[in-house]
C-alpha cells in the first residue's frame, strides 16, 4: 500500500442495486446460453455465454477500493494497480453531495462496480469520476479539468488535502 493519508470507498446504495442488477443480467445471459441455443456455433458461444462473462471479470479490476494522498499524487486504489492524479496545480478543493447529479456520462463505467470515466453536468462541465457513493462526492478542481472522488469522510478528505497542498481553508 501506498504511504500517505487513506481513506476508504464504500459503495452507495445506488451503486449496490445497479451492481447487483448488471450482475445478475450479465450472469443470467450467460446461463440462458449455456442452456439454450445452438451452443454448437461460435458466435452463439462468444455472444451468450463468453462476452457477458469477460465483462464482469474485466470490470473486477476497476472496483475503487479508496484513495490515498501522497502530497503531489493522489492514488485511486484498485484490485492488483492503482489510477493515480496528479495534484500539482490543484486549485481547490470542496465535498459536495449533489456533484455527480444530473451527470451525463460521455465515457466509462455508470454503475459496474463504481462509477468512473468521463462525465458531464451542467454544474462542474466535463469532468473525470473515481466514485463509489455519489453523496459522498468531492470536487477537486484544476486549471484545465475537474476530478471527482468519493472518499468515506469527504469533509476529512478535504481539510487534509487543504492542509497537505495548502490550499486557502
Amino acid at each position: 500500500m501506498e504511504a500517505g493519508y487513506t481513506f476508504g470507498a464504500p459503495w452507495g446504495t445506488p451503486l449496490r442495486m445497479m451492481t447487483g442488477f448488471a450482475i445478475f443480467i450479465l450472469v443470467g445471459i450467460s446461463l440462458i446460453g449455456l442452456f439454450t441455443g445452438p451452443r454448437y456455433y461460435l458466435v452463439w458461444n462468444l455472444s451468450m455465454i463468453i462476452m457477458p462473462l469477460a465483462m464482469l471479470i474485466v470490470a473486477i479490476f476497476f472496483i475503487i477500493r479508496g484513495y490515498v494522498i501522497t502530497g503531489d499524487t493522489l492514488v485511486v486504489l484498485r484490485p492488483g494497480w492503482s489510477s493515480k492524479v496528479d495534484l500539482n496545480g490543484l486549485e481547490s478543493v470542496e465535498a459536495d453531495p449533489r456533484a455527480m447529479a444530473n451527470s451525463i456520462r460521455t465515457f466509462g463505467n455508470g454503475g459496474l462496480f463504481c462509477y468512473a470515466g468521463s462525465f458531464r453536468n451542467k454544474k462542474l462541465g466535463p469532468y473525470r469520476a473515481f466514485a463509489t457513493d455519489q453523496k459522498r462526492s468531492v470536487i477537486l478542481r484544476f486549471s484545465g479539468h475537474t476530478v471527482v472522488v468519493t472518499p468515506e469522510k469527504p469533509e476529512d478528505f478535504v481539510s487534509k488535502l487543504k492542509e497537505i497542498r495548502k490550499l486557502n481553508q
